[in-house]
């Protein structure tokens, strides 16, 4: 008599990795039972909170298959333009990736016929995580849905997921991850090779080829394209701007290839404005309004010019000042970035014209009196303060001299 009994559909097979490690690990594993560090100074506390790498891996493991695998099945089935089931997916292999200020974010690489896809699970422990995750997906919803650039991760989904024998949750949602991108660091350059050469240079962590220094025209580039990113998203209506962002925090990502450069920003903890929104009046009447432009996108591309210089010596050390080359990277991106927005209708076509009409106008003292403004709404405690302040004067001299070759 045969068996009216369906087979049940297999699920896929899961595996648990460290960054680019091969070495595979179980519950028997040594590491499996340590407690998690919350960041990257290698803390094992947070908020009172010990996680193990096992909580961890079996936590990322639940948000994937809850539902019916319907978070990672919906991604994949995005992503390939297909409807996509649980039993197409063959293995499913996580490699937690870093332990970051405020996530530990995982890639997730899933295999279903003979092809390899990937994902980001950014996953927050500590309450003050918990709190940016959020609101990250909402924002990164939001300016994937209002620009047309691709720029940020695409968002799938996100949830809760409470560790097993413990009393509380943790927060994790499913994105885009850019394959072959490495995070960057100012750096020692400890070959220096003449007197002409920096002391100090951008190095890839590249974990497949090697680490590798930039070289200064890539270093300029790398400069133009952060700027240019951050100004593709800048409203200039609404002063809405991506900010806080951060170098030592990792937060943009570099891809070279064949001698060209790809950066993406990996991160968007905030999305809102500089100023108070104008009055009706303001608004209404047609120079003022170009005026605020031009002045909110000053403070914009200033602060930007300051925030682009700061990064961490290897991403952990001491807070470190970009090489000058950084000043002429940034105005060039900022244009660059205003003439994108310009083409896409999202600020009027004379602007970015009247923009440097506008620069050319301020004075040395000008500008050196707006940057210290400037530096004056920043958090007086936050510790790049005293580097910034030492800078100033110099990097408002280079400002004002590329400004004027333009």
């Amino acid at each position: 008599m045969k068996s009216t009994d369906k087979a049940m559909p297999s699920e896929p097979q899961f595996k648990y990795y460290l960054q680019h490690k091969k070495n595979l690990l179980s519950k028997n594993s040594n590491i499996w039972s340590l407690p998690l560090p919350m960041n990257r100074k290698k803390s094992q506390k947070a908020d009172g909170i010990s996680v193990t790498y096992g909580d961890y891996f079996y936590a990322i493991r639940s948000f994937l298959e809850k539902d019916e695998f319907k978070s990672i099945t919906s991604a994949i089935s995005q992503q390939l333009n297909q409807n996509i089931k649980p039993e197409e997916i063959k293995e499913i292999r996580i490699y937690l990736e870093k332990h970051g200020e405020f996530y530990h974010p995982a890639r997730i690489e899933t295999y279903i016929n003979r092809s390899r896809i990937l994902f980001v699970l950014n996953v927050a422990i500590s309450n003050t995580g918990k709190n940016y995750i959020k609101k990250e997906f909402e924002i990164l919803n939001k300016l994937n849905n209002e620009f047309s650039f691709s720029f940020i991760p695409k968002v799938y989904s996100q949830g809760k997921i409470g560790i097993k024998n413990k009393d509380f949750e943790i927060s994790m949602f499913l994105g885009e991850w850019f394959e072959g991108f490495n995070e960057f660091h100012i750096s020692q350059n400890k070959h220096k090779q003449d007197k002409t050469d920096s002391s100090i240079k951008i190095v890839v962590w590249d974990h497949e080829k090697g680490n590798f220094f930039l070289s200064p025209d890539e270093t300029l580039e790398l400069y133009s394209r952060v700027a240019m990113i951050l100004t593709c998203y800048y409203n200039a209506e609404t002063f809405e701007q991506i900010f806080p962002w951060h170098h030592a925090a990792g937060d943009f990502v570099i891809k070279l290839q064949n001698n060209n450069m790809e950066l993406k920003l990996i991160t968007v903890r905030q999305y809102a404005s500089m100023f108070r929104h104008t009055s009706g009046t303001e608004k209404n009447n047609k120079d003022s309004t170009v005026y605020f432009m031009l002045e909110g996108m000053l403070v914009f591309f200033l602060n930007l010019s300051i925030r682009n210089r700061l990064d961490r010596l290897d991403g952990v050390g001491e807070i470190v000042w970009s090489d000058n080359i950084a000043v002429e990277g940034t105005l060039k991106g900022f244009l660059k970035g205003l003439s994108k927005i310009s083409s896409k209708n999202l600020i009027p076509d004379a602007l970015a014209t009247d923009f440097i009409n506008y620069i050319s106008c301020f004075t040395k003292t000008d500008l050196l009196e707006l940057c210290n403004s400037i530096v004056n709404t920043y958090n007086p405690m936050a510790p790049e303060i005293s580097v910034i302040r030492q800078n100033l004067k110099n990097h408002v001299d280079i400002l004002f001299s590329t400004i004027k070759n333009l």
